[in-house]
């Protein structure tokens, strides 16, 4: 029994049938993943070939949040038949961007609306080509859609604060009222780092109210929102940003997750946007306070 195991084991025609079923499983193996991969390079090309192709390029973007993205009413306009009519268009710094990048493109641009609680849904649908709609990029978002870096923007922690305070650094705030949110993640700095007697509230508008009725001397909450606030004239004539905003947070260009060919030239139009100071023209065109990152960008890709 040994001496027939043994021969069987050392059969040569057997090794050779073995080894013939390796090198082809192998061979198998590897036309497979050329196949794939020759798929996937024609799928990345493809998406920037249909934008061409279909002479537009769909881009999904925000319509309540100014001056980043918002819808602007047109008065007075008049039809053939002499009749006032009114129209409303996009209008705001994220709208010029994604102008910019049909304008690159060589294609007309067509926007969708899309609100914070549905935009990732129209890049999942492929109902929109890209994203642009002050999204910041999380790791948990990186599962649902494909980020463009450089980010092209970033939101940071900041103050509206009342005029009269004459809030110039972070460190005023010792020992002064300051209202916020309960949960809010940089309620822990506010406090700890800089001393404020932090005042807590359910909600923004809470916060809001208890801010004008002279309750604290500032709210502490995200930049971007702050910058919408003060959009609002009711609110420049007494309330400000003063300071520089911390803990930023990046907004990027969300696009489908099978298309890097496209997200490099994605990557290339925001190193130029940073490079050529456009983001921090559209800030001062839209009356935001001009950001640390828009000037550390610009910076950045000046000295690479």
């Amino acid at each position: 029994m040994e001496i027939s195991k043994l021969t069987s084991s050392h059969n040569p025609n057997l090794s050779i049938k073995t080894l013939s079923s390796g090198v082809n499983i192998r061979l198998i193996s590897l036309v497979f993943i050329c196949a794939i991969f020759v798929l996937c390079s024609q799928l990345e090309a493809q998406a920037l070939d249909n934008i061409k192709q279909r002479g537009e390029i769909i881009i999904g973007v925000k319509t309540d949040y100014p001056p980043y993205a918002h819808l602007l009413t047109i008065d007075n306009l008049k039809t053939d038949k002499g009749r006032a009519t009114q129209a409303q268009t996009h209008v705001g710094l994220e709208i010029d961007l994604a102008q910019n990048i049909a304008d690159r493109l060589g294609v007309k641009l067509r926007l969708v609306s899309v609100k914070s609680s549905n935009r990732m849904q129209f890049i999942v649908a492929k109902e929109v080509d890209i994203l642009i709609a002050t999204l910041s990029d999380r790791k948990e978002r990186r599962k649902v859609v494909n980020m463009v870096e450089p980010a092209y923007y970033a939101s940071g922690t900041n103050l509206l604060a009342w005029k009269s305070a004459k809030l110039n650094y972070w460190e005023q705030l010792h020992k002064k009222k300051v209202c916020g949110l309960k949960g809010a993640f940089y309620n822990h700095a506010i406090k700890m780092d800089f001393g404020a007697k932090l005042i807590s509230f359910e909600t923004t508008d809470q916060a809001l109210l208890a801010l004008r009725q002279g309750q604290c001397l500032a709210f502490v909450y995200d930049d971007s929102f702050i910058s919408h606030t003060l959009f609002d004239q009711r609110w420049q004539k007494h309330f400000e940003m003063p300071l520089n905003s911390i803990k930023n947070t990046p907004w990027s260009i969300a696009i489908h997750h099978d298309e890097e060919a496209f997200k490099e030239v994605l990557k290339e139009m925001v190193i130029d946007w940073h490079r050529s100071g456009l983001i921090i023209e559209l800030e001062q065109k839209h009356g935001i306070k001009v950001s640390l990152f828009s000037l550390k960008m610009h910076t950045l890709y000046n000295n690479d």
